[in-house]
């Protein structure tokens, strides 16, 4: 089945090929006599030659620091030319066209304009970029798994004596060291001689898209995993289940798949162009609310009030049946979701906003959810609990299908229960500005990982309902940080507390609340800077070294 192409270059005025062009018209000398090639150092003196397949190539030095989004986090500069794409010049492979770095090596190869590929232990030549791996962290590791820690995610890249080295210990770091590669060629033509150290601060960095409110064709999806795969993104959460659509083709369920839907076949392209990017795709089904287009289908497992009206989006979760239809979904869009075997596999529960416990008095309002609980978890047992055991049996559900990393949205999480979450389970931190809303630092202190969704920098809600504004990039990258979990301050806890492994990095999240405010040509154009700038502020801990105004020339232009 073919798909629809996203742009090549949506962003600037200039083409990437046009770039390419300029940059190559820099080098149009080459010198050496016929059959060798003067390979010295520059500014090297003597007779001496090495013999060669190429003639050095000569250009005009690329100066400055390298120039890309996200900023590298260590240059160490040399004397020289440094290395700009050049008439003659391969992407050398080492290890073959069978390693894992293959892919990489093909994307490199196209994005510097149809380079060759040369496989195996060839002679590198004066203009060549030779791609390999190092050391043995990348053993028994699948082609494109997403990255475990930010170690894998490291690179290393060395221009000298008119030849470029990248070399990184798994695929994923070499993806990133091309895309450094990429940028710099469309900012400055080429690298600067020297040695770039490169790895990011936080390993999960990416985009929830909410495509149940709003349909979204695969090719839109498409351009967006380029893009963040670009910026060195990598998750994509997809919300394609909620009260106004549900978004993705059903062979168990197909009476609540809206008209305007994502085939399965498009959904594995979707994913398989993911995992090509180092992108994990985290599927979300939320419940036990937000569930309105299932139960459109499912009347009689709709949540309803001691009065016996209905609350729309609400399962009865004191219903048996309710867990198995949902169970049912779990399990069928599991098995569409795949994941590399040993590598993360992401799934997202939701358990957000579920009314029945937003009621200033729910055993009286609910009273059947308070016989179950009490049924279910003895005489203290609450709607509370009876919540969390829903999630709890949900979780299994996932787990025995292959997921092994579990999140939920954080008012899915209740203290001094008689039953608690999960001890694993992943809190989503997008808001504390409700009534009674646990402080971030509370889950922290809990031993959770606490992901970043903080709704006032990363909440991107179309048509600005409920008091949102549409966040800006400008603001993400002078004051927001992933420590900033709630509001404007960082977390207040231990420092030691809001490291890597305790709050793993953030999210930006395009939520389709008034789904015609814009269009996703709109939606598009808006949230590309927030998206540079949330990349610049997960991979490198520190204050930018760019101003706002050179950070966006810089993001405009590649």
């Amino acid at each position: 089945m073919s798909y629809p192409k996203g742009p090549a270059n949506p962003k600037g005025p200039a083409s990437w090929a046009a770039l390419l062009a300029a940059a190559l018209a820099i080098v149009p000398v080459l010198t050496g006599c016929s059959g060798a090639a003067d390979t010295r150092p520059p500014g090297s003196t003597g007779a001496s030659a090495t013999p060669a397949t190429a003639a050095t190539p000569t250009w005009a030095p690329v100066t400055g620091p390298p120039r890309t989004v996200p900023a590298v986090r260590a240059f160490r500069p040399a004397d020289g030319r440094g290395w700009r794409p050049s008439e003659g010049a391969r992407v050398v492979v080492p290890a073959g066209a069978r390693s894992t770095v293959a892919d990489e090596a093909r994307l490199l190869a196209k994005d510097l304009g149809g380079l060759p590929v040369v496989w195996g232990k060839k002679a590198v030549r004066p203009g060549d970029v030779e791609v390999k791996l190092t050391g043995g962290a990348a053993a028994g590791r699948p082609d494109n798994a997403p990255a475990r820690s930010t170690a894998d995610e490291s690179y290393t890249l060395t221009a000298r004596n008119t030849r470029l080295t990248l070399t990184a210990p798994t695929d994923a770091g070499v993806f990133y060291g091309t895309r450094t590669v990429k940028q710099a060629v469309r900012a400055a033509g080429g690298l600067p001689e020297g040695t770039i150290q490169d790895r990011p601060d936080r390993p999960r960095r990416g985009m929830l898209l909410d495509n149940a409110r709003k349909p979204f064709s695969a090719a839109w999806i498409e351009a967006r995993i380029r893009e963040l795969g670009d910026l060195k993104l990598n998750q994509l959460q997809l919300h394609f289940s909620d009260d106004q659509g549900f978004r993705i083709q059903s062979d168990t369920h197909p009476e609540i798949v809206s008209e305007d839907h994502l085939t399965k076949n498009q959904v594995r392209h979707l994913v398989n162009l993911a995992r090509s990017r180092h992108i994990s795709v985290i599927p979300e089904i939320d419940s036990p609310g937000h569930l309105g287009a299932v139960l459109e289908h499912y009347p009689d497992l709709q949540l309803r009030t001691a009065q016996g009206s209905t609350v729309r989006g609400a399962i009865d979760i004191s219903k048996p049946k309710a867990g198995e239809l949902v169970d049912s979904l779990l399990r069928e869009y599991a098995a569409l979701f795949t994941n590399p075997k040993g590598t993360a596999a992401y799934w997202h529960l939701g358990g957000d906003e579920y009314q029945a416990l937003m009621s200033s008095d729910p055993e009286t309002k609910y009273p059947q959810l308070a016989q179950a609980a009490r049924e279910k978890y003895g005489p203290g047992g609450s709607i509370e609990d009876l919540a969390t055991g829903w999630l709890n049996d949900r979780e299994k559900t996932v787990r025995a299908a292959g997921k092994n990393r579990i999140e939920a949205w954080n008012d899915g999480f209740f203290a001094d229960g008689e039953v608690q979450a999960d001890k694993d389970r992943i809190a989503d931190y997008w808001t504390g500005k409700e009534t009674g809303a646990r402080d971030p630092a509370a889950y922290l202190r809990e031993g959770r990982q606490v992901m970043n969704f903080n709704d006032e920098y990363l909440y991107y809600v179309l048509g600005e309902p409920n008091q949102f504004t549409y966040p800006t990039g400008q603001r993400i990258y002078r004051s927001w940080t992933p420590r900033v979990l709630r509001g404007t301050e960082p977390v207040s806890v231990p420092q030691g507390q809001t490291g890597p492994d305790r709050i793993p990095g953030a999210r930006f999240a395009i939520w389709c609340d008034l789904a015609d405010s814009q269009t996703p040509q709109q939606i598009a154009a808006g949230i590309r800077l927030p998206l540079a700038a949330l990349a610049q502020k997960t991979w490198d801990p520190r204050q930018p070294a760019m101003s706002w105004a050179d950070f966006k020339a810089l993001a405009n232009r590649v």
